[in-house]
């Protein structure tokens, strides 16, 4: 007997602080046998150093999901709005950000 698939929908509480979020234009990934850890950063011109700005823990299985939802979240932002270019260096010129983000 073959099953549907159902689909969850997962209600989510945002307090007002998490809501507004953090910028990173950098990630610091580790890991050991039982957690990968993302560090997610900030790196300013002229400093030296990254500001962590959140750090997220979690089993490499969940790690795996996040993986598979964030290359389907780009193909599907790639079809909407065109190829993302990966380019050299740390800053992305003005007219490569896409339109309604600047």
């Amino acid at each position: 007997m073959k099953e549907d698939k159902k689909t969850q929908n997962l209600g989510l509480d945002i307090t007002p602080e998490v809501s507004q979020g953090h910028y990173s234009n950098l990630v610091v990934i580790s890991h050991s046998p039982t957690e990968i850890i993302l560090d997610f950063a900030q790196m300013l011109p002229g400093n030296e150093h990254a500001v962590v700005r959140t750090r997220s823990i979690m089993h490499p299985v969940h790690a795996k999901r996040l993986l598979h939802a964030l290359t389907d979240n780009l193909e599907k932002y790639e079809q909407q709005y065109g190829r993302i270019v990966e380019i050299q260096g740390d800053t992305v010129p003005f007219d490569m950000i896409p339109q309604g983000e600047a």
